[in-house]
């Protein structure tokens, strides 16, 4: 495995980002929110994707004050996140939110309800897009502890849940990050699965520092193409 993180993936987004594209454009302050679990506050001595985010955004738009504002919580799923809405990301007034949502409801599933996890996603979609900014929901990280034989089941099920969601929400230009399917991706093409995880992380559930590189240099790319697409329009 190189030690360069990979190259942004050719997945794009299926809706643009014109919440954020008009934030852009004026020359106030652009708000990001991420909010969700452990992989979107950070883990151990491993940068998190919202201030890595943060930082190539700021890059792009040298003269665009942009912050991505990091609302996670360990351990937390949808169903916890839902009722931090209005603190953490309504009273913010962003252009675009990120949920990274599905990962606790797989790895701590004797803690989590299946179906009151779908229905907070259903809750929580409901309550963002009738609002001015762009919504993304990132799904569940590849690990040994969300794929092992285990949990591979109920990972897929927890992918296809937050895919449906995702289509039930298609009229109101949501968008799906598939962090799973990405990171699956490279472990296909010939990275192992022990690259993509934190080596100081005991219970191997977080993504390593290349992974999480990856994944920001991804993301990141398919918010520039969701905003330059639509300003070339």
């Amino acid at each position: 495995m190189s030690d360069a993180p990979p190259a942004a993936n050719p997945i794009a987004f299926e809706y643009p980002l014109s919440n954020l594209r008009n934030s852009l454009k004026l020359a106030g302050h652009t708000k990001i929110v991420a909010i969700g679990s452990s992989s979107t506050v950070g883990e151990g001595n491993i940068e998190p994707f919202p201030s890595r985010l943060e930082l190539a955004l700021r890059k792009r738009y040298p003269n665009q004050m942009i912050d991505v504002l990091n609302r996670g919580v360990g351990g937390q799923e949808a169903t916890n996140e839902v009722l931090r809405f209005k603190a953490d990301v309504l009273d913010e007034n962003p252009a675009l939110v990120i949920w990274q949502v599905g990962t606790n409801a797989v790895y701590r599933d004797k803690d989590f309800k299946l179906s009151d996890v779908v229905q907070a996603m259903a809750t929580g979609l409901d309550e963002l897009v009738g609002l001015p900014m762009d919504v993304i929901l990132m799904d569940l990280q590849y690990t040994t502890a969300v794929v092992n034989p285990d949990k591979i089941k109920l990972a897929e099920q927890m992918v296809s849940l937050i895919a449906t969601a995702v289509a039930d929400h298609a009229r109101t230009g949501v968008n799906l990050f598939r962090r799973f399917a990405l990171m699956q991706s490279w472990c296909n093409g010939g990275v192992p699965i022990a690259g993509l995880i934190d080596p100081n992380d005991p219970s191997q559930l977080h993504m390593s520092d290349w992974a999480t590189e990856g994944v920001t240099l991804a993301l990141d790319g398919a918010i520039k193409q969701a905003v330059e697409t639509q300003a070339s329009t």
